[in-house]
């Protein structure tokens, strides 16, 4: 095997680890998988994790992105200071802080869904 060879393989392998370790769950919802993605990787002022999860589990969901917009959302962290906030559980109220969830919480939603899972909430938009 030459070096170009190896350099394919190793490159073929770390995208394969890639693509394993920023995938969605099965069943997670996109508020938590973005928030997972969210506590590993900084926000690059798009929605790239939430795209990311619908075109894994919801490619026909295409208004997705204008739902997000409807909530004041333009990019992954946005999602979260302006449009959806954690619920202590559905019945119980909020979190004092908003931090991110680890995604090992999901209530799960059925699959196509781009609705969020019961741990959220939309945000009270100010009227202005």
């Amino acid at each position: 095997m030459s070096a170009d060879d190896g350099m394919r393989v190793l490159d073929s392998e770390f995208a394969g680890l890639a693509e394993w370790l920023t995938a969605p769950r099965l069943g997670e919802c996109v508020m938590c998988f973005t928030s997972r993605m969210l506590a590993e990787n900084e926000c690059d002022w798009t929605l790239r994790w939430a795209l990311r999860w619908q075109e894994a589990r919801a490619p026909r969901a295409t208004a997705l992105r204008r739902r997000l917009a409807d909530h004041g959302a333009y990019c992954d962290c946005e999602i979260f200071t302006n449009g959806w906030r954690m619920t202590l559980t559905p019945s119980v109220g909020t979190l004092a802080s908003d931090t991110p969830l680890d995604g090992n919480e999901c209530r799960g939603v059925r699959p196509g869904s781009t609705q969020p899972c019961a741990r959220w909430e939309p945000r009270r938009r100010p009227a202005w």
